[in-house]
């Protein structure tokens, strides 16, 4: 198991990127990205997902030591950001959620990548559409 730090660094240096390029990338200072290869020091929303994509990774493999699978939960990231962008952070973390638990389905299976889009794309058009109708019956609720 590789800590948050070690993912940092491992992936930084195998895209042979410095310290001050990757703050660049993702946004912050070279002190920061420092922090993050050398204490518990983790980001948060918006910056740990400037820094995965910066390091080619999951969010998921860098803030979770547990998982080892660099591209863990990578199929997900794109429907979890159109929702985010439609319906906010809340809504985005409520889809993240229900799609992780049906990751559990693929376990050990042979479906295509293809298959896979498929039922995340149905997945989160399900979730759109009660989403608004719940905006309909009950009105609209700030996004938080």
């Amino acid at each position: 198991m590789k800590t948050f730090s070690e993912k940092v660094k491992e992936g930084r240096e195998g895209l042979k990127l410095n310290q001050q390029q990757l703050g660049e990338l993702v946004g912050v200072s070279k002190r920061s990205i420092a922090a993050y290869e050398t204490t518990d020091t983790k980001p948060r929303g918006n910056t740990a997902r400037k820094l995965a994509a910066a390091l080619q990774v999951s969010v998921d493999y860098l803030l979770n030591d547990e998982i080892t699978d660099p591209k863990y939960g990578m199929e997900k990231v794109s429907y979890v950001e159109e929702v985010r962008e439609r319906l906010g952070r809340k809504a985005a973390k409520e889809m993240d959620a229900l799609l992780e638990q049906n990751l559990a389905l693929f376990a050990g299976g042979e479906l295509d990548q293809e298959a896979k889009d498929a039922f995340f794309e149905a997945v989160m058009k399900a979730y759109l559409r009660c989403k608004e109708e719940a905006r309909k019956t009950y009105g609209r609720k700030k996004n938080r």
